[in-house]
């Protein structure tokens, strides 16, 4: 069954975030050879339209305000529900974010629909749809089939993999009026915590360190090894708690929920909490003096020994690797 099917584009810092190629690479599953549409909000987004058309979207709608410079979940819900009236779609698509964790409810209700949320997977079987999503913190995995109303799904970053880019796409760009009012919460300036370089939540290799790194010192060098590997920096609560980093960084069933590529799990002990939010990662590799750590019984690979040690020799490996392969 051919399908419309509407996609958020997630814009940070003036760029678009990888989980929105990810998103449309889920709409064309669920279109079904019907039509992705592609959405855009914001002050000044109309030159992103490209991109998204790049990674398949058919065409693009976008809907600027100076009200939506910032997002707030009125401003980018009038917004977005503008685009739904104008288009009628039989699906819709968000990523997994914070934004979309935020939006994506508040839609579904307007909408009287259901939300299939934090979805890692989408297929036709048997000619359903059928979405996979974990439950109990990651320990197992539901499927759900939407049997009524709009298709509507979040997808968790690094997931479901992007369509191959192809510049000479084209597509339709087209605007659609919404006036943005009533607004409860003006943001007037963003302040922001979150280290730089690479997303966290988007990172294909995560560095990340516990209370075992002892200081706030101690995350220098995961940040060293992190920035060798292209990667980010990640945190438990332990070292949270403790003053070591900010909470931005922090992972875990109470922080951000993360499936890189690679995990290095640096002074870790592997508590539930923590776990829940790590271990789908596709290869984790586990530090620690304790070879009784919890830590080591979802690891892959597991190195006994004082990461003080053990993460420089890895981070001098790694820089020789880059100088071979240069």
């Amino acid at each position: 069954m051919a399908r419309k099917v509407l996609v958020l584009g997630e814009v940070r810092d003036g760029a678009l975030r990888n989980v929105s190629f990810e998103a449309i690479a889920a709409g064309k599953t669920i279109a079904e050879g019907g039509e992705v549409v592609g959405v855009l909000l914001g002050d000044s987004v109309t030159a992103l339209a490209d991109k998204l058309i790049h990674y398949g979207a058919d065409r693009v709608v976008v809907v600027e305000d100076p009200k939506l410079k910032n997002y707030s979940s009125d401003g980018f819900s009038q917004a977005f529900l503008a685009v739904v009236e104008s288009e009628s779609p039989e699906g819709i698509v968000f990523g997994h974010t914070a934004l979309g964790k935020d939006l994506s409810p508040k839609v579904a209700s307007r909408l009287s629909t259901g939300l299939i949320s934090d979805a890692t997977g989408v297929e036709v079987e048997g000619g359903n749809l059928v979405f996979t999503r974990p439950i109990y913190s990651g320990k197992a995995f539901e499927k759900k089939i939407v049997t009524d109303g709009i298709i509507f799904a979040s997808i968790r970053p690094n997931n479901i993999p992007s369509l191959e880019a192809d510049e000479s796409r084209s597509g339709d760009v087209s605007s659609v009026s919404a006036e943005i009012k009533d607004l409860r919460t003006i943001i007037k300036d963003v302040v922001r915590k979150a280290t730089e370089g690479v997303d966290l939540s988007e990172a294909k290799i995560i560095v990340s360190g516990g209370r075992g790194v002892k200081s706030a010192d101690g995350f220098e060098p995961l940040k060293e090894l992190a920035a060798v590997l292209g990667g980010a920096v990640g945190a438990s609560r332990g070292a949270c708690d403790a003053d070591y980093c900010d909470y931005s960084l922090q992972i875990g069933q109470t922080g951000k929920v993360v499936t890189p590529d690679l995990y290095i799990a640096c002074g870790i002990s592997g508590a539930i909490q923590h776990l829940a939010g790590m271990s789908n990662s596709k290869v984790i590799v586990a530090i620690n003096k304790d070879p009784e750590a919890n830590i080591f019984k979802v690891a892959d690979y597991g190195i006994v020994g004082d990461l003080f040690e053990v993460v420089p020799l890895l981070t001098e490996e790694f820089k020789k690797l880059k100088v071979t392969t240069a």
